[in-house]
């Protein structure tokens, strides 16, 4: 199980690589925000428009940083446009496929430095 998670860093940029079990924890923090906030507020109206901006850029980070652990470009996140398509290919290649061993050329492997 992952720790010290760098919440920022998760959702705020695209660089470097993250491993399944973090990637998994992304992914279920979003949909919760993204649960609570339709309860909050909604779905009509500017709040709730900024919010779902806000929230598809976090996700968008997130799994560009996996794409790079599986040692592909964040452009395969493009397949996530394509329906039904597009949530396979997250399910299986980010969130069931390990990601590439030793460093690659998005940076250190995320699990050899967990184990220091």
């Amino acid at each position: 199980m992952p720790t010290n998670i760098d919440w920022k860093w998760m959702f705020t940029t695209y660089e470097g690589r993250i491993e399944r079990g973090r990637w998994w924890i992304g992914v279920a923090v979003l949909l919760v925000v993204a649960l609570i906030s339709t309860i909050l507020f909604g779905t009509d109206g500017l709040v709730a428009f900024i919010i779902t901006i806000v929230l598809q850029l976090a996700g968008l980070m997130l799994h560009i940083k996996r794409c790079h652990d599986r040692d592909k470009s964040g452009w395969w996140c493009l397949l996530l446009l394509i329906p039904f398509v597009g949530f396979l290919w997250a399910l299986v290649d980010l969130g069931l496929l390990e990601g590439t061993p030793g460093t690659n050329r998005f940076g250190p492997d995320p699990l050899a430095r967990e184990k220091i």
